[in-house]
């Protein structure tokens, strides 16, 4: 059972190839990768029209690159998975429309994969997968959200954001600082540098006896110790940098402690772009191993988006049954969700038509 996936949610296009065959982890055979950051940066974040055309330029030589890397043929593919939602609207019809394009050349079924979901799957691509049932905190750049994740398709949520997500929260205090974008990178790296404990910063929510998230007001914050700094904003960038990270990373590790002292699990998941942030990393690495819990990762490489984890989520979503595979055959109408909540996944996502 190979399965191509595609993703194009945003401003990456991948292309992946897994072997789901059998009742192990899906192995991945190989996938391409292309980033747009170059070409929304000097507009300050991504414009989707720009992105939209991009994927359409991509994906297509992508998907060429990955079966080369695999040495497989387009006709060896069983099912051809793709991001449905949630994403840029645009930038989803992209993938879709060339996934289900393909799989009706092919005369093979096309699924819809929820964009979260691979994310929250993707630490199986690692060498050390992780085993149900564990909590994950999922740190995407538009999401922060804590759930208990029992197997493939059984997700309870615990806490999400209530405003900026903490990818969010990085990127929009980079950009108060005067940072390019992507500004999360450049923050953490600069953080690198600075005292954490410069500048006292809210740590909103931290208190609220609940495993909600908020970090519009630590922008807030941060925009108001810039306007303070004035001209010394500059040589205390560093330390403004820091004690942002600082703020960000206190409320993830004491929230996600909480939900694994909860749910009195023993494995924790963190998956999403601001999971490759190396203090978050270093910081719950210490309080897990003295609580005697594991912590699993994605592989640096498939912490932002790519189609590696959504061929993954397709692969593990079929070998737990939860597809039909003769109902989605030769239906290659399809729709896509912008706005798609995870606890909205049906067993068996059928395109629309």
């Amino acid at each position: 059972m190979l399965v191509l996936g595609i993703e194009s949610s945003c401003d990456e296009t991948g292309v992946a190839l897994v072997d789901a065959s059998g009742s192990g982890v899906p192995r991945l055979l190989s996938h391409a990768l292309h980033s747009q950051i170059v070409m929304h940066q000097p507009f300050g974040g991504v414009v989707p029209e720009l992105a939209s055309r991009d994927h359409i330029r991509r994906v297509l030589p992508l998907t060429q690159e990955a079966m080369q890397g695999a040495q497989r043929t387009l006709a060896d593919v069983d099912v051809i998975a793709y991001t449905r939602g949630p994403g840029l609207a645009g930038a989803l019809l992209v993938g879709a429309g060339v996934a289900c394009s393909l799989a009706a050349a092919l005369g093979k079924p096309a699924m819809g994969v929820h964009h979260l979901e691979g994310h929250l799957l993707s630490p199986f691509l690692s060498a050390d997968p992780p085993e149900f049932p564990f909590v994950a905190l999922l740190v995407s750049g538009g999401h922060t959200q804590l759930m208990r994740v029992d197997g493939v398709g059984s997700y309870e949520l615990l806490g999400e954001t209530i405003d900026d997500a903490a990818g969010e929260a990085f990127d929009k205090s980079a950009k108060l600082m005067g940072m390019p974008y992507p500004g999360g990178p450049h923050l953490a790296r600069l953080a690198m540098s600075g005292d954490g404990t410069a500048f006292k910063l809210p740590r909103p929510l931290l208190h609220s006896g609940n495993l909600d998230f908020s970090f519009a007001g630590l922008k807030t914050a941060v925009l108001t110790q810039a306007k303070k700094l004035g001209d010394d904003l500059e040589s205390r960038k560093a330390d403004l940098a820091a004690s942002t990270q600082a703020a960000i990373v206190d409320v993830l590790v004491k929230k996600t402690l909480s939900a694994l002292s909860q749910t009195a699990l023993k494995r924790l998941v963190v998956a999403g772009g601001v999971g490759a942030n190396a203090l978050l990393r270093s910081q719950l690495n210490a309080a897990c191993r003295q609580r005697g819990i594991r912590v699993h990762y994605p592989e640096l490489a498939f912490c932002t988006d790519n189609g590696a984890m959504i061929a993954m989520a397709a692969g593990m979503r079929l070998q737990a049954g939860l597809v039909d595979l003769q109902r989605l055959q030769d239906r290659y109408t399809f729709d896509v969700k912008p706005r798609w909540n995870l606890s909205e996944i049906q067993p068996a996502p059928v395109p629309a038509g």
